[in-house]
């Protein structure tokens, strides 16, 4: 028994959540609609002093699909909120026809590497949607949500 209790306290304070990106995300490109390349840095510098919302999805993504209804109740819910949508589809084309097709409204960038990438190994993305949101001060306070609706989301938007 006191093996388990030492088990779960050392596993527990594994699992700590980054509050900041690392160098090497921040330096991360990815691509905006244009097809040029931009920084993680640059994009979260363009919006400073905003709450952000970042969704990581592709149009493949059922689950991603099925969330959209959830993402635009928060976009009308929370309208000062920057909404950005990370794309993990397997190509640029594919990402644009996604935009469309799924009426997704925000702010669009392609990670061209996708999971393979600086970002990618930052987040460590096992699962999409993907949802993490930034605070004002520039802080990470929900790392890792798989619902619009998760409770830690809604939290956070109302601080």
């Amino acid at each position: 028994m006191y093996l388990l209790v030492i088990l779960i306290s050392s596993l527990s304070c594994n699992i700590e959540k980054p509050t900041q990106f690392s160098e090497a995300a921040l330096n991360d490109t990815l691509l905006n609609l244009e097809g040029n390349e931009v920084s993680l840095q640059y994009i979260l510098e363009k919006h400073k002093g905003k709450t952000i919302v970042i969704d990581i999805w592709a149009s493949w993504c059922g689950d991603c699909i099925k969330g959209m209804p959830k993402v635009r109740a928060l976009q009308k819910q929370y309208p000062e909120t920057v909404f950005l949508f990370f794309s993990l589809d397997r190509g640029a084309d594919a990402w644009k026809r996604g935009i469309e097709k799924y009426e997704v409204v925000g702010e669009h960038y392609f990670l061209p590497k996708g999971k393979k990438s600086a970002f990618g190994d930052f987040v460590d993305i096992s699962w999409i949607p993907r949802y993490m949101l930034i605070n004002k001060a520039g802080e990470i306070v929900v790392f890792n949500v798989i619902k619009a609706d998760d409770d830690k989301l809604t939290k956070a938007l109302k601080k």
